[in-house]
């Protein structure tokens, strides 16, 4: 048989057909979670008409299911989306870039470098992309605009700044990778602070740079735009930055010093979010109320993927097909290079038509087994001591190449948030689109530097957890 594997069943060319179908089915516009439930239904029925299914693997799934919601990490979810949308409310995105504005308007590209380094805060304290994005796009733009931004690298900017939010923690795509790999929420958080700072600092550079070196393309602020100084910028920029700090300390800072655990740093920074809009007197049962809702949609469009593409991962395991990609993932020419290679493509084209919550939970059962066997069988990358740390590794180049998908056009779900917020007579999709595009670039430079410098993904974990033997 053409797709034999080492299960032997003969019949993996029928997981084969149900990939496919899988993307038939999403091309033509059916959720993804009923997606999922639906080829596993029909590819599952055929399965045992024809021999190739066991039924009694369905049995499992209840015992599957209540396994993963009984994993406290998840929990974290909730917890995280709740944090971001009452810090939406707060108005901290504002005064964020109001203060950071003023304080660097005086440069050329000023602005931009402003929405870089709000866009890098709020990542540490919401990780919520859509609420930073809208937030940014709303207060930002217009006023870039306004004093002759060059509209391409405006609406750029905004997008790969908000976007940092799938990368830095606390970020839903890490607690998600976390439950999908095995590997705690800590150890990766450790291992996506320094690869996301040097996005950052990258898009950072790049503004300033096309300042500078491309006249009249961004500005510095006039005097009249600028003219809070002394005492009264000194108050502005510590009464902005300063519950960003707490924030970003109430969760990062208690993980990382082992006071709490992810999931606990989650309710901790849900209360301080909670206690900073009342002390702003933004709180109200209005926005618990809304902040709820986005909350329970979220969680629930996740909770509803999860247990859909376990039912999809189940048969199309049943039918040999995870063991076959096991195989010829694990035996491909470059030995652990090819692999990642392969890897690396794979996300970027599921990229072009998922969200990273479907491409999470459906790419990872297939890629991490083959990653696990060849971690396991000595094939570590530079650096890493154990399987774990290469498993840290894997996840953060995983999750610096679904940063990639969520802002590459067409259909990045960055460029849609942007469009929501631009205005329709200045900007077109076409602008949002192309303006993407050197961030883009920037994204596979860094994905090319974490995937062949290890250190940047495990040095931290290492020494704030010692896994190293």
């Amino acid at each position: 048989m053409l797709f034999q594997s080492a299960t032997g069943s003969g019949y993996e060319w029928l997981s084969v057909l149900m990939f496919a179908g899988f993307f038939v089915i999403l091309m033509s516009g059916y959720p993804v979670g009923y997606g999922f439930a639906g080829t596993a239904l029909v590819f599952g029925a055929i399965g045992i008409m024809v021999g190739a299914f066991n039924f009694n693997l369905t049995r499992l799934l209840p015992n599957k299911w209540f396994g993963t919601m009984s994993d406290i990490q998840l929990i974290a979810i909730p917890f995280f989306i709740f944090l971001g949308s009452i810090l939406e409310k707060s108005g901290l995105a504002e005064e964020l870039l109001n203060a950071t504005g003023v304080l660097l308007g005086g440069l050329k590209g000023g602005l931009a470098l402003a929405v870089v380094i709000v866009g890098t805060l709020l990542a540490a304290t919401t990780g919520v992309v859509a609420a930073t994005i809208i937030a940014m796009g709303m207060i930002s733009l217009p006023t870039m605009l306004k004093y002759g931004y060059d509209k391409k690298l405006a609406t750029g900017t905004i997008m790969a700044a908000g976007t940092l939010a799938q990368m830095i923690p606390p970020s839903l795509v890490l607690v998600l990778l976390s439950d999908q790999l095995g590997i705690g929420v800590g150890d990766l958080f450790a291992g996506a602070i320094i690869p996301g700072l040097l996005m950052s600092a990258s898009y950072a550079i790049y503004a300033i740079a096309v300042g500078y070196l491309r006249d009249g393309s961004a500005p510095p602020l006039p005097l009249e735009a600028r003219n809070i100084k002394g005492k009264a910028l000194f108050i502005m920029v510590l009464k902005s930055f300063v519950p960003t700090v707490v924030i970003i300390f109430s969760v990062l800072g208690f993980i990382f010093a082992g006071i709490t655990t992810p999931t606990e740093a989650g309710a901790v920074g849900a209360v301080a979010a909670i206690i900073l809009s009342a002390i702003k007197g933004k709180l109200s049962w209005k926005v618990i109320r809304d902040a709820s809702n986005a909350t329970m949609r979220t969680t629930s469009l996740v909770v509803i993927i999860l247990f859909c593409s376990t039912f999809f991962v189940t048969v199309f395991g049943g039918l040999g097909g995870q063991a076959f990609i096991t195989n010829a993932l694990s035996n491909l020419p470059g030995g652990l290079l090819g692999y990642i290679l392969v890897a690396h493509i794979a996300i970027f084209l599921l990229g072009v038509f998922l969200e990273f919550v479907e491409i999470t939970y459906l790419a990872m059962p297939l890629l991490v087994p083959a990653a696990l066997k060849l971690f396991e069988s000595g094939i570590l990358p530079p650096y890493a001591q154990n399987t774990n740390e290469a498993m840290i590794w894997f996840a953060i180049m995983m999750a610096v190449n679904l940063q990639i998908a969520f802002i590459s056009p067409p259909v990045g779900f960055s460029l849609f948030y942007m469009q929501s917020v631009a205005p329709k007579d200045k900007i077109s999709t076409a602008d949002i689109h192309s303006s993407a595009l050197p961030y883009v670039v920037l994204q596979l430079i860094a994905l090319v530097i974490v995937s062949f410098v290890p250190q940047l993904s495990i040095w931290l974990p290492r020494v704030l957890y010692g896994h190293a033997p």
